[in-house]
C-alpha cells in the first residue's frame, strides 16, 4: 500500500484500488476550493495500476457541503466563472474513465450531495442523511445539482427539496435513489465498498470506461441518436481482446482473466 496527503485530501493505493478520504472532519468535511484542487489532482493523473476509486469522509461525515466560512463575495460574472470551474472537476470525477465508488455517513449536504452524485456507485450507512439547504441560505446550487441530482430526483422532487431543506435519511435515500446500498454500521458499508471495487476493478477496463462514458450520455440524446450510440459502444467492446477472452472463459466455465 502507498499513501499520500495534503490538508484536505488523503490518497491511500492498495493494488488496483485508491480511497481518497477528505480530512476535514472539524469542519464536516465540508468542500473548498482546495479540496476541489486536490481532488482535480488525483483525476487529472491518477496513478498508474489504479482501477477503482473509493471515495470517503474522515469522521462522521461524508460532507456538509460548501464550507461558508470560506464563501467570498464574487459579482455575477466571477460566481459563474467559479461554478463552472466546480462543473469541470465534477465532470473529471464522473467521466475520468475510473469508476468511483463513494461511502456515504452524517452528513450528505449540498455540496456534498452534489459530489456524491458524481460517483456511480453510492454505499451509505444507517447514518447518513441528505440535504439540498440552498435555499434557505438564499443561494442555488452550483456544483451540478440542478442536472445530476435532479435527475435522480426529478425537477418536482428537488424543488420541494430545496424549497423546504427537508432532510432524507438513509432509507429514503435509497428509495430515492440518492445511494444504491444502506449497510447497518459504517464497517459494513466499508466491507461493501471494498468488495464492490475487487468486482469492478475485475471487469474489463474497456467495458468500464465506455459504461461510464456513454450511459449517461445517452440519456441526454434523442431515442435514435441513443441507439445508434449503443451499437458504437457495443462494435468497440464486442471485437476488444478482453471480449474474447470473455466468452472463452465462458465456455471453459472459469474466470476471465482481462488485462
Amino acid at each position: 500500500m502507498t499513501n499520500g496527503a495534503n490538508d484536505v485530501l488523503n490518497v491511500a493505493i492498495n493494488g488496483s484500488i485508491a480511497r481518497l478520504t477528505i480530512t476535514r472532519p472539524e469542519k464536516r468535511n465540508a468542500v473548498s476550493d482546495t479540496l476541489m484542487a486536490a481532488l482535480e489532482a488525483f483525476f487529472a493523473n491518477p496513478p498508474e495500476g489504479v482501477r477503482v476509486v473509493i471515495l470517503a469522509g474522515e469522521g462522521g461525515h461524508f460532507s456538509a457541503g460548501l464550507d461558508l466560512a470560506e464563501h467570498v463575495a464574487r459579482n455575477a460574472a466571477d460566481t459563474m466563472r467559479h461554478s463552472r470551474n466546480w462543473h469541470r472537476i465534477m465532470d473529471m470525477i464522473q467521466y475520468g474513465g475510473l469508476p468511483v465508488i463513494s461511502l456515504l455517513k452524517g452528513a450528505v449536504i449540498g455540496g456534498g450531495l452534489e459530489l456524491a452524485s458524481a460517483t456511480h456507485i453510492r454505499i451509505a450507512d444507517e447514518t447518513a442523511f441528505f440535504q439540498l439547504p440552498e435555499g434557505r441560505r438564499g443561494i442555488f446550487v452550483g456544483g451540478g445539482a440542478s442536472v445530476r441530482i435532479g435527475r435522480i430526483l426529478g425537477a418536482d422532487r428537488m424543488i420541494e427539496m430545496m424549497l423546504t431543506g427537508r432532510k432524507y435519511n438513509a432509507e429514503d435515500g435509497l428509495r430515492l435513489g440518492l445511494t444504491h446500498y444502506v449497510c447497518d454500521s459504517e464497517e459494513a458499508a466499508d466491507a461493501k465498498a471494498i468488495e464492490l471495487a475487487n468486482t469492478v476493478a475485475e471487469n474489463a477496463q474497456l467495458s468500464n470506461y465506455v459504461m461510464i462514458q456513454a450511459l449517461s450520455r445517452i440519456e441526454d440524446m434523442a431515442k435514435t441518436d441513443g441507439l445508434f450510440t449503443e451499437s458504437l459502444c457495443a462494435a468497440l467492446t464486442q471485437t476488444s481482446e478482453d471480449a474474447q477472452e470473455g466468452l472463452k472463459a465462458f465456455l471453459e466455465k472459469r474466470a476471465p482473466n482481462f488485462k
